[in-house]
């Protein structure tokens, strides 16, 4: 699952790398379209690899949940970039508020769409969104401690990109670590006629 990750953070890295200095009406939609391809490879890999203990698993729907969901936290992530200098304007207790409303959306969108595909499969398991909410959070920080110090202005195409798939590497590898009791428990968690 981490290889598809890391495959699949590659269209953002690369389109975020090309775009870095494009207006946000131009960068926007094209991080979220790379999102949405992320998403798509990280889901063919999970399920790729969970049909294997759930066959009646909807894999084309497990991918396309999680296509979708990955282009939604994508846009979600880039509210603050279209509101630019505007945020720091708004009073204090709304910035905080919308950054908690935001982060709670970004961080389960994925655990939620996948669950609407594996109830189906896998009863109650709806210990699945908390599990990769919890997951991508710390994920993404590991992202951000890597990519933060080594992104820095001036930086060739190929070495954004470069530090773009080892912060992925990072936070993929981090995901699969912490979600893997939770597929575990998926996984054991399916009746037999399920299985």
């Amino acid at each position: 699952m981490s290889a598809g990750e890391v495959l699949g953070f590659t269209a953002p890295a690369v389109v975020g790398a090309a775009l870095a200095t494009a207006p946000a009406a131009v960068e926007v939609p094209a991080l979220v379209a790379a999102g949405l391809v992320e998403g798509a490879v990280l889901g063919a890999a999970q399920a790729s690899v969970l049909h294997r203990s759930l066959p009646v698993l909807r894999t084309g729907w497990f991918v396309a949940a999680t296509a979708l969901a990955a282009a939604t936290a994508y846009a979600v992530a880039m509210v603050p970039v279209v509101l630019g200098g505007d945020v720091a304007s708004l009073p204090v207790p709304v910035q905080v508020v919308g950054g908690a409303v935001l982060g709670a959306v970004l961080l389960a969108a994925i655990g939620t769409a996948q669950w609407l595909v594996l109830r189906r499969a896998v009863p109650g398991s709806v210990f699945w969104i908390p599990a990769t909410a919890a997951a991508w959070a710390v994920g993404l920080g590991a992202f951000l401690a890597v990519s933060t110090p080594l992104w820095q202005p001036g930086r060739s195409f190929a070495l954004t990109v470069a530090i773009g798939v080892l912060a992925a590497l990072v936070m993929a590898v981090t995901v699969a670590l912490l979600t893997l009791p939770a597929a575990l428990r998926l996984t054991a968690g399916a009746t037999e006629e399920y299985r």
